[in-house]
């Protein structure tokens, strides 16, 4: 049997093999945040596909922090009921879920919020409109929220949450110097830079206690000049990994990294595969934590490599589980041909009209 395959626990969290859907916006929530019929099973098809680890899509943890249209809502108890009938579906039909909780930051929508977006630093935010430098009591509001997000995902019976702390987001805008210029105790230099994370996940974990799996998202690289590197992200990592983080996937790029975004689009060649390889075998030379890598990874023969060579533990997936929920099955069931998204990313434009879906299933 493939090393893919194998059982893994994380934190009491036991998982039945190696992959993991990485968080991706569905735009499929309804007006109000709330989980709708379609996404619940969008869900429950994922689990049956035989994803090992589902991670949501970004979840949002206050409503100045919604980003874009058709979002998960965890902002308010009143979430949770629809919450828990999303996490009882994956259950029932035999997988594990994660909740992503989430803050958009300088990203968050105006039109969305009613609100002005807020940063570390009063800079452009995207679509260069000004976003206010967040105060001492507007971080410390925002750690609660955190905080408060994950009792409402623990409650609703999620098996664990993700920090999504990745992306250009409000954690990564924290982390990184192009974002934050502030000269208090949450800027000035690197480790004033971590503060900010490192509190949040402090209050996550005060509020859902430590036999509870927490994991986070972090870049493995801005592609942003002066932004966090590969040993930033080792360095935060450690620290986190003394506190009790119990898993930390790795992605990259933010909304102003050109053709390193995210999702990478036109990168479907086997040659350009798993896009932070040699930053994840160093993350995995220098630490121990359980270690999950996100990146135009397609070819199960590469999967399988990366993990039997020691460069991650997980193998995770976004827009491939897109065109085929399925695909772990495919793959376990002896078909080992790549995945067959081409990585045009027109689902995510999909997204903005209500439901993500691939444009090509017809084909």
């Amino acid at each position: 049997m493939s090393i893919l395959f194998e059982k893994t626990i994380i934190n009491g969290m036991i998982l039945q093999n190696r992959f993991v859907r990485s968080a991706t916006w569905e735009g499929m929530a309804g007006g109000d945040g709330f989980v709708t019929d379609p996404l619940r099973t969008l869900m429950a098809d994922l689990a049956s596909g035989g994803v090992g680890l589902i991670i949501t899509g970004h979840a949002y943890v206050a409503k100045v922090g919604q980003a874009t249209p058709g979002q998960l809502a965890v902002d308010r108890d009143e979430c949770i009921p629809g919450l828990a009938s999303m996490a009882d579906a994956v259950h029932h039909a035999g997988g594990r879920i994660v909740l992503q909780l989430a803050h958009a930051g300088q990203r968050a929508s105006r039109k969305l919020t009613g609100e002005l977006p807020m940063g570390p630093s009063a800079v452009d935010g995207d679509k260069d409109e000004l976003c206010r430098a967040m105060t001492v009591d507007d971080i410390e509001k925002t750690c609660e929220a955190f905080s408060d997000a994950a009792r409402r995902a623990r409650e609703a019976g999620f098996d664990g949450v993700q920090i999504h702390a990745a992306h250009g987001y409000l954690l990564s805008e924290f982390l990184s110097a192009p974002f934050n210029r502030r000269e208090d105790a949450y800027g000035y230099d690197r480790g004033g830079r971590m503060r900010m994370v490192r509190e949040v996940y402090r209050s996550v974990r005060d509020s859902v206690g430590e036999a509870y799996p927490v994991l986070i998202k972090v870049n493995a690289s801005d592609f942003v000049e002066g932004g966090v590197t590969i040993d930033d992200t080792i360095a935060l990592s450690s620290l986190l990994y003394e506190d009790g983080i119990d898993a930390v996937e790795l992605s990259g790029g933010t909304h102003r990294s050109g053709a390193n975004i995210p999702s990478r689009v036109g990168q479907e060649t086997a040659e350009r595969e798993a896009y932070y390889r040699s930053e994840a075998k160093r993350f995995k030379e220098t630490l121990p934590v359980p270690l999950i890598l996100v990146g135009g990874i397609r070819s199960f023969d590469i999967a399988e490599g990366l993990v039997r060579d020691g460069v991650t533990d997980y193998i995770a997936l976004s827009r491939p589980l897109v065109r085929e929920p399925d695909l772990v099955n495919r793959w376990k069931a002896g078909n080992r041909e790549r995945a067959r998204c081409i990585s045009d990313s027109l689902c995510l434009k999909k997204a903005l009209s209500g439901a993500i879906v691939c444009v090509h299933l017809d084909e």
